[in-house]
């Protein structure tokens, strides 16, 4: 065989193994393909467009590639589906759901207990603005009395100490919202023009001992304390990274400005063959003019200026800011107190030992003297006005007195850095009558009477809220003038009619309606009218409504000040009236306890001296609708003539 022959079969050989490696490639290709489309037209037109294509080759090749490739042409979908298990067993999970259904029927049959309710459209748009809590961007009808606080206040943007006032009316005119709004409105400004001003809020209904005010205010301005000194801290570090970038670079510029001895004598030689030699120069117009220096040559500059940057160098190592080139930004220790960065490091730490010196006061356990110190220096700690705000002042000072009150109201004469401002709000316009005569002066330096909202008014304030609370087309026409109408009829209660408001809506959302109507507005009064003391009496045990029956007949007879065994008597003869079990008379005892926690009754235990000790009761109820719900009970409404009974009481 010729060299020629050898190469031709050499290359057939090699085309046939090309072939078959191709054929291997595409089958493999089309097995994925067809796998991962699923079935899709273009996967099939590949497979049948490569099973043509071999068949036009060698025999060899042909046999091997028409067997598959025939297979797979007439039967694409059984080849797909054995691919698609045997990858999905390969995986460890099987997609062949079989004839399980996949419908909204399986979403009904997961439907929860509030899948329901959800399904409604809401009508409110945020709910929160018809709550007493909710301070609103604007008062309607309280601009005199806003102004009259803003310009009592305003001292404390000056650094001076505000008048201290007392703010009277009664529930639901607009006093709480009015005070907080104004020292909002104090806070934001003080912090736009960098005045310190603090303003504190203390509810007194629940913080009503001088314990619990003091300790509250001391634990506040500890924590605000501790925060500004966090603050402060930051800053400093903040310049202490800028003293080092500034001296790192300043360093770097120096070792830029200073050119190596290479490089200035290859300048220096490159200038004397051009000759513009700076020096040479100087030296020619030095010899034409001036007289060369004895002893020395002609003088150099560089000594001087390679002692100043020494000079300049040792400075910065220690942290003290240099002398200032022309072209060289300030130092950042400049316009500051600070001399050098040992002086940041020692600031640092004291605010450090500063922070850690604060104690926070617990709760109880401590003598009031003590709180009063850890409050004072709280305060006093920085430069500032302070505004305490205390809600509900009368509710303080009928627990605990007006020590607390001479404390707040005198502690100016004795504070250095802080000055100190008192808001106080009241429903009672005579508290006063009961303070001392030194803290009333000092207290009520600034009074301003809130009035009672009219019809008007309140129909402005609720469609003031109504516009933020509901969404568009919520409300018919008829329920805002409702509303205000009912809390006008009591006494103008602002609270009263944003409750009713609220209540309805509530209540047209759960009866899934798009709008709320007069209808929903009845219902809400109706609902909010429903004495919830009433309820509590209507639902109690058979044995509680006997005790509190027998107490209610002796209150009716003018028995005050009734004790448990006049109690115990009085049970004894309903109980048998109604053939009912006698309790012991400490079973009796514990179930006026749970009266009296409750709020049905009010029993406080007293000292007799040598005769011991006893409960003092007397009903906390209104005592006809009471007694009218205890004789709907209908074995209480067998006793058909209690009179004997407490006549029979007083004969013993």
């Amino acid at each position: 065989m010729s060299d020629d022959e050898t190469e031709q079969t050499n290359s057939n050989t090699g085309t046939d193994t090309d072939s078959h490696s191709s054929q291997r490639g595409d089958r493999a290709s089309s097995d994925r393909s067809s796998h991962q489309s699923d079935l899709s037209s273009d996967a099939n037109s590949n497979s049948n467009s490569n099973s043509d294509s071999t068949s036009n080759r060698p025999v060899n090749s042909s046999a091997n590639a028409d067997g598959p490739r025939n297979s797979t042409s007439t039967s694409p979908s059984t080849s797909t589906n054995s691919n698609t298990a045997g990858s999905d067993n390969t995986h460890g999970f099987s997609t062949d759901f079989g004839d399980t259904d996949l419908g909204d029927d399986g979403e009904d049959s997961n439907q929860g207990l509030f899948d329901d309710l959800l399904s409604g459209e809401p009508i409110f748009e945020n709910k929160e603005v018809l709550r007493p809590s909710y301070t609103p961007h604007e008062l309607p009808h309280r601009s005199d009395q806003i102004n009259k606080m803003a310009t009592i206040l305003v001292a404390a943007l000056r650094g001076e100490t505000p008048s201290n006032i007392l703010i009277y009316g009664k529930t639901g005119t607009g006093k709480t919202a009015s005070a907080k709004f104004v020292s909002k409105e104090l806070e934001s400004t003080s912090q736009k023009y960098s005045v310190p001003c603090d303003v504190e809020y203390i509810n007194c209904e629940v913080t009503d001992t001088q314990y619990r005010v003091l300790a509250q205010l001391a634990n506040k301005f500890i924590e605000k304390n501790k925060a500004r000194i966090d603050d402060q801290i930051e800053s400093l570090q903040a310049l202490r990274e800028e003293v080092a970038a500034y001296d790192e670079a300043s360093e770097r510029q120096g070792s830029t400005d200073t050119p190596s001895a290479t490089q200035s004598e290859s300048e220096h030689n490159s200038n004397i063959s051009t000759g513009n030699d700076p020096d040479q120069m100087a030296s020619e117009e030095g010899n034409s003019s001036h007289t060369p220096v004895e002893n020395g040559g002609y003088s150099n500059s560089s000594g001087a200026s390679e002692r100043r940057e020494r000079s300049e160098n040792a400075q910065q190592s220690h942290g003290t800011p240099p002398r200032q080139t022309a072209n060289q930004p300030p130092h950042p220790l400049e316009e500051t107190a600070f001399e050098s960065v040992a002086d940041i490091d020692a600031r640092i730490e004291s605010l450090r030992e500063d922070k850690d010196s604060f104690e926070e006061v617990p709760m109880t356990g401590w003598p009031t003297d003590r709180v009063y110190s850890v409050f004072f220096d709280a305060v006093d700690y920085d430069e500032r006005v302070v505004v305490i705000m205390l809600d509900e002042i009368d509710k303080l000072v009928e627990k605990s007195g007006d020590d607390t009150l001479y404390n707040l109201s005198r502690m100016n004469s004795e504070l250095e850095n802080s000055r100190v401002s008192i808001i106080g709000i009241s429903n009672d316009l005579k508290f006063t009558d009961f303070l001392d005569p030194r803290v009333k002066s000092s207290l009520g330096e600034e009074e301003i009477v809130f009035p009672p909202y009219d019809a008007n008014q309140l129909r402005d304030i609720l469609q003031h809220r109504s516009e933020v609370a509901f969404k568009g087309g919520a409300l018919s026409t008829d329920v805002i003038p409702l509303c205000a109408a009912f809390a006008a009829q009591e006494h103008g209660d602002a609270r009263r009619a944003l409750d009713l408001l609220r209540t309805a809506g509530e209540l047209a959302e759960r009866s899934q309606a798009e709008t709320i109507v007069e209808e929903h507005v009845r219902q809400a009064q109706d609902k909010i009218e429903l004495d919830r003391v009433v309820e509590v009496v209507r639902t109690l045990p058979t044995q509680s409504k006997l005790v509190l029956f027998a107490i209610i007949l002796l209150e009716k007879n003018g028995v005050h000040s009734i004790n448990t065994g006049e109690v115990f008597n009085i049970y004894k003869r309903l109980c048998e009236e109604i053939d009912a079990d006698v309790l012991t008379q400490r079973r009796v005892t514990d179930l006026i306890s749970e009266l009296d926690m409750l709020g049905i009754v009010n029993a406080v235990v007293v000292s007799k001296g040598r005769y011991g000790r006893t409960k003092e009761i007397s009903l906390s109820v209104p005592i006809d609708e009471t007694e009218a719900v205890l004789l709907s009970d209908s074995r209480l409404s067998d006793i058909d003539d209690i009179q004997p009974f407490v006549q029979a009481r007083f004969e013993n």
